[in-house]
């Protein structure tokens, strides 16, 4: 490890290869500092998990190195993981008001609200971190208060994009600070470490602005109740909505405890106003349901989440009915397309309408378009680019683009690249680990961690459990209690289970009695026969445990 030399590094822990679970290091002179500390979700290949984070062992293992966290929003994959990682760092955390508001809500939630230093920074702010000059410039994003930072090094200017957007009307914060980014060019950018998330795509990725005309056209026209699903931290588009139920003559109505969460931090810090009234729920109960919109999180078809729990029998007494209108107001993120597709289908069996992006102009996304990003680099006419926030069919399309705009370097890295920005020409100059941790209860389970993969094995084969009891003399008391959930039936199967119990009741008769002592043995070789019987009857290789009891 060189970095106690005059080096800048760049090491990206998560967010590099992937979308989400953000966690990007500085490096300079042997000090540290991070940027951003994200989650992202699990899916059906993680039972049980409730958010997955990335490994922070490199820098935990280095703390008295680590200078601070800087965040540059308030989204769940840039700054969900602070609760359940601080602990491990235990240094200052660094936002903006309201990214500020937002963490403190979710540190109360795990008691430690009291406890983390969260140092308040105006946007725009310039502000030292330690070893680090860091200057939060303002963008446009889905977000309130979304920033890009300029970390400043004697070894020369990083831009650190986060995820920003250009757009001349967002309805809620900042538009993107062209100028700012124009004077940091003329500064003389060392690397851009860059957005990529919709860089494949040709274009401008829309105004906020023009999505609230549409909708407000839109609904006007729509009978019965309507219901809108969105991500809870897009606060323009929870204005905007309200804009479009009241143009309609309706109240809108907040069912989701983040959208309750993410409306009073943005009351909080002055982006939405008292003119912007919800309902509750139980103060909607009654009306009549053309004056009414709901606004409900489950976009991605979250099992959990508001809208799930709407469309699968009701909510707080809140349901789907013949005629209502569903609007999902949002993108389809990736992993998400057989769960949101589900929830789809059967919204359309209850017979209401389904309005999405495919079809109608509700949603503008959050992040820069191929244009967009041609005018950043224009900006900053950096010397390095580097490629974060994306899948690998982003990144290499990012890289494409820096080269084809005539960018001097492009280092294309993944998660755990160290990569030594100066001096002399970007390189990787060392693999270090990086890796997953999974949320599990009030439990953080590394990916090898046998309870996971006991749960990925039951969820595939199923499980079958054997209980046998013995007298003193080594022979079997009763029948053999067999339960086999996800594997047999118990009154579909119950010939199957029988045959089972008659080969476990033969294998213990055949035992010499040395053997039907000896409960290690024993034990064996039930689970060798069970596993032949399920194997021959199911064609599966389920999870088996054997108990053996004795009188």
């Amino acid at each position: 490890m060189t970095s106690a030399r005059d080096e800048l590094l760049y090491l990206p822990l998560g967010g590099v290869g992937e979308i989400g679970m953000n966690l990007s290091l500085y490096g300079w002179q042997g000090r540290w500092l991070m940027v951003d500390l994200g989650v992202t979700f699990a899916d059906a290949s993680t039972p049980g998990i409730d958010l997955i984070v990335p490994d922070p062992r490199f820098i935990a293992e280095r703390l008295d190195a680590l200078d601070g966290v800087v965040l540059t929003h308030a989204h769940e994959d840039h700054l969900g993981a602070v609760p359940y990682l601080w602990r491990r760092l235990r240094c200052p955390v660094y936002a903006t008001p309201f990214s500020a508001a937002v963490l403190r809500n979710k540190l109360g939630e795990t008691g430690l609200r009291d406890e983390v230093d969260v140092v308040e920074i105006p946007s725009g702010g310039r502000f030292d971190v330690g070893a680090f000059d860091v200057e939060y410039v303002p963008v446009a994003h889905s977000i309130p208060e979304a920033h890009s930072l300029a970390i400043r090094t004697p070894a020369g200017l990083v831009v650190h994009t986060g995820d920003w957007k250009l757009d001349p009307d967002p309805v809620v914060g900042a538009t993107t600070d062209e100028a700012a980014f124009w004077r940091l060019g003329e500064e003389g950018v060392l690397a851009m470490v860059g957005d990529s998330t919709n860089v494949v795509v040709e274009g401008e990725s829309g105004s906020e602005g023009a999505v609230r005309e549409s909708l407000i056209g839109l609904l006007d026209e729509c009978r019965g109740k309507i219901f809108v699903a969105l991500f809870a931290s897009n606060i323009a588009r929870v204005a905007t909505v309200a804009a479009a139920a009241e143009a309609a003559g309706r109240r809108a109505v907040l069912v989701g405890t983040s959208l309750e969460r993410y409306t009073s931090a943005a009351r909080e810090t002055g982006h939405l106003t008292d003119d912007v009234e919800f309902l509750d729920p139980e103060e909607a109960e009654g009306m009549a349901s053309d004056e009414l919109l709901y606004l409900c999180t489950g976009c991605q078809g979250e099992p959990r989440a508001a809208m799930a729990r709407i469309v699968g029998g009701g909510r707080n007494g809140i349901r789907i009915e013949p005629g209502d209108t569903v609007v999902f107001s949002s993108k389809m993120i990736p992993g998400n397309e057989r769960a949101i597709g589900r929830l789809h289908s059967e919204i359309l069996r209850q017979g209401a309408d389904l309005l999405t992006s495919r079809d109608h102009f509700v949603h503008v996304s959050g992040h820069p378009c191929r244009d967009e990003v041609r005018k950043m680099y224009g900006w900053l006419r950096p010397e390095i680019a580097i490629p974060v926030h994306g899948e690998d069919r982003h990144l290499d399309s990012h890289a494409a683009l820096a080269e084809e705009l005539g960018v001097p370097q492009i280092a294309r890295v993944n998660n755990g690249d160290l990569v030594r920005l100066a001096p002399g020409p970007a390189e990787v100059i060392e693999t270090v680990f990086s890796g997953r941790l999974f949320v599990d209860g009030r439990l953080m389970l590394e990916a090898d961690d046998p309870v996971l993969r006991s749960r990925r094995k039951l969820m595939r084969d199923g499980a079958v459990m054997v209980t046998v009891m013995l007298d003193a003399a080594g022979r079997l008391i009763g029948r053999p209690q067999i339960a086999a959930p996800g594997v047999f039936d118990r009154e579909a199967d119950a010939d199957d289970i029988e045959a089972m119990r008659d080969a476990i009741a033969k294998d213990v008769a055949n035992l010499p009695k040395r053997k039907r002592d000896d409960d290690k043995a024993l034990t064996e070789q039930l689970r060798r026969t069970v596993r032949g019987r399920v194997r021959e009857l199911r064609g599966k290789r389920p999870l088996i445990d054997v108990h053996v009891e004795r009188a």
